[in-house]
C-alpha cells in the first residue's frame, strides 16, 4: 500500500506543477486533459498539448477534417476533440494513446472500405495512427466524407 500512496503523492505533484507552469496535464497514455467546451478553440488547445509527434498527427487530422467538411462543428469532451455536423451528431473524435493516436468513426461500420480497427461498439471502427506511420489523407478524407453523411452520435 505504501508504494501506492507515493506513487499518488508523485502524480498529484505532476498536476500540481503542470498546472502553475501552465500546461496541460497529460494523463494516462499522454492523452491531454482540456477542459470541455464548444468551438475551436478548445480542440486546438488539445492538438497544442499532444505530446511529441502525435501533435502534428493531430494537427493534420484536423486540417484535413476541415478540407473536408468545411463547417464542421468541434468541440472538446471527455478529453478528446469531437467533430459533428450541426443537429446531426458527433461522426468522429480522436485520443492520444500510449504507441498512437486512435481516431474513432461512430459509425464506421457502415463505411466503405471499413476502418481496420475493430470496437466493443458494434457501430464504431478505428484507425490506429503510429510514430511513423503514412497518413492515407484520402482514404481518410473519403471515410469522413461518408460517416459525415450518416446520423452521428449524440450522448
Amino acid at each position: 500500500m505504501a508504494r501506492r500512496a507515493r506513487a499518488g503523492v508523485r502524480e498529484d505533484a505532476d498536476v500540481v506543477a503542470a498546472l502553475m507552469h501552465g500546461k496541460p496535464v497529460l494523463l494516462s497514455g499522454g492523452n491531454p486533459q482540456i477542459a470541455k467546451g464548444d468551438g475551436d478553440a478548445p480542440v486546438q488547445a488539445y492538438i497544442a498539448a499532444m505530446p511529441g509527434w502525435k501533435s502534428d498527427v493531430g494537427r493534420r487530422l484536423d486540417a484535413l477534417i476541415v478540407r473536408t467538411l468545411p463547417h464542421v462543428r468541434k468541440a472538446v469532451k471527455w478529453n478528446s476533440p469531437f467533430y459533428g455536423v450541426e443537429g446531426n451528431g458527433w461522426f468522429l473524435s480522436f485520443h492520444c494513446v500510449t504507441r498512437y493516436v486512435k481516431v474513432a468513426f461512430f459509425n464506421g461500420a457502415l463505411l466503405q472500405p471499413l476502418p481496420p480497427g475493430e470496437s466493443k461498439q458494434k457501430d464504431v471502427r478505428y484507425l490506429h495512427i503510429h510514430e511513423g506511420d503514412t497518413i492515407d489523407e484520402a482514404r481518410i478524407g473519403d471515410w469522413i466524407r461518408q460517416v459525415s453523411t450518416l446520423p452521428g452520435w449524440m450522448p
